[in-house]
């Protein structure tokens, strides 16, 4: 095997690595994004059970003020 051909082959082997990693950063954003989807259900839920034990114990529900760090 020659120098030329095995210069191809890595180049070749670059390229389709390449196409690799692109393919994955899409599937990594694409799971982050159904992450952060199933968080903000999750402090629905929360925030919807929270309320539900409140009323249920006979109270008014308390929703805590914080204010932004």
């Amino acid at each position: 095997m020659g120098v030329t051909e095995k210069m191809w082959d890595a180049l070749t082997t670059v390229i389709k690595m390449n196409d690799k990693v692109e393919r994955l950063a899409e599937t990594v954003k694409a799971q982050q994004a159904k992450i952060e989807g199933l968080t903000e259900r999750v402090i629905r839920l929360e925030t919807a059970l929270e309320i539900a034990l409140a009323v249920k114990r006979g109270g008014q529900p308390q929703i805590e003020h914080r204010d932004p760090e």
